[in-house]
């Protein structure tokens, strides 16, 4: 008997042969639409990217302007220069320390990841109690020696 047909008069195996096929071009055309959507989005993340730099390095070029026309317009409230510059200085340095202090109560809250250490003790203290079978490997034809190595790359030559 021949092989068996379904109604169409193709053979399993034609009906096989067809289906691999078919799921082969369908993970390639997935595959294609991934390449594609990774591209636009790496292209959009890229320019992102070059958007935050330019902002970045113009908001830095930004601050001494900035600064010097805080400092001249207290001056032309009436303080004297020094004091003006002084004044807008001293914000800098207010702002700063009160960052630092934030950076610093919210690093302080920062904690050692207790619960994986402890399962990492857990681990290291089960495979230090656990002992490989040696296995015999001989050392080579005709020199009569064989060799034990055990996991824990000792070996020992036996004569």
């Amino acid at each position: 008997m021949s092989a068996a047909h379904n109604g169409d008069g193709r053979s399993i195996g034609q009906l096989f042969a067809s289906a691999t096929a078919d799921v082969s071009a369908l993970v390639h055309d997935e595959i294609a639409l991934v390449k594609v959507e990774l591209r636009q989005d790496a292209k959009r993340a890229l320019f992102g990217s070059g958007a935050i730099i330019v902002a970045v390095v113009l908001a830095f070029f930004a601050m001494p302007m900035l600064s010097m026309a805080a400092a001249y317009g207290i001056h032309a409230l009436g303080l004297g220069l020094a004091w003006s510059f002084l004044i807008v200085g001293g914000a800098y340095v207010l702002i700063a320390a009160f960052l630092g202090l934030l950076a610093y109560l919210k690093f302080k809250k920062v904690k050692k990841p207790e619960r994986s250490i402890a399962s990492a003790k857990k681990t290291a203290a089960v495979l230090q109690n656990v002992k490989p079978h040696p296995r015999e490997v001989e050392a080579g034809p005709g020199s009569g020696r064989a060799i034990e190595a055990s996991s824990a790359n000792a070996v020992e030559v036996k004569m």
